[in-house]
């Protein structure tokens, strides 16, 4: 089956020469120049991953991506210029995936697009008696079949990248497990993103339990090697 692309850029170079290159790598591309009008054909139109470009007139990448996240859980990529580092920490704490920044390159892009399909598909492996077990840790469950997380009952709602670094962490507590392997963890192997995408996601991980729990502080730094999951 064809996955579809949103693409929303407010430059049409742009939207042309990657929509060319999706197009043949297989992809139904769906472009967008604006914010809003890109809002309403996702709404009615799902697709599989969402392109937006941060710096756009009336309706910013920002202002979509919080106006989607009531929508859906999209993978979301943001494009970003060189020196956005404040509002691409602060795209991916509001619940963007990934980002690539201006310049860049078209064949990175639709690496890291295929990486988030191959884990949205995972996710939707619901009804696979094969499929992973629910993960138990103290009032944490995991459900990989359903892409569900409870803490204590009540439910959590992460991203595909969130939940699979939880999962990492969750599945041998105790364990420090380093960025690189959180990293392969979430985007697979052969993907590579900075360091700091990874803290950004374990920010917003620790936000969301905290919303839950104001104690909660079962993810541990281990400054200068990596992160673990402590279970009490």
């Amino acid at each position: 089956m064809t996955n579809t692309i949103a693409l929303v850029d407010d430059d049409r170079n742009i939207l042309t020469s990657v929509s060319i290159a999706l197009e043949a790598e297989g992809f139904s591309v769906r472009c967008y120049s604006y914010g809003a009008e890109a809002l309403k054909g996702i709404s009615t139109q799902p697709v599989d991953v969402a392109v937006l470009d941060i710096k756009m007139p009336r309706m910013d990448g920002m202002e979509l991506l919080e106006q989607l996240r009531r929508l859906s859980h999209v993978p979301v990529i943001f494009l970003t210029s060189k020196d956005d580092e404040v509002d691409e920490l602060l795209g991916l704490r509001m619940g963007a995936d990934d980002y690539i920044k201006k310049p860049f390159s078209q064949r990175l892009l639709i690496e890291r697009i295929r990486a988030l399909i191959r884990r949205g598909e995972l996710a939707r492996e619901r009804n696979d008696p094969q499929g992973e077990p629910v993960v138990v840790r103290g009032r944490l469950v995991l459900d990989p079949a359903r892409h569900m997380c409870t803490w204590g009952n009540q439910p959590v709602e992460l991203t595909v990248t969130e939940f699979l670094i939880l999962k990492s962490l969750a599945q041998r507590p105790g364990h420090v497990k380093s960025r690189d392997q959180l990293m392969d963890a979430a985007y697979g192997e052969h993907i590579y993103v900075d360091d700091r995408t990874i803290d950004s996601h374990i920010k917003r991980l620790r936000k969301k339990f905290k919303a839950v729990d104001s104690d909660f502080a079962h993810i541990e730094t281990l400054y200068g090697v990596g992160y673990r999951y402590r279970e009490r």
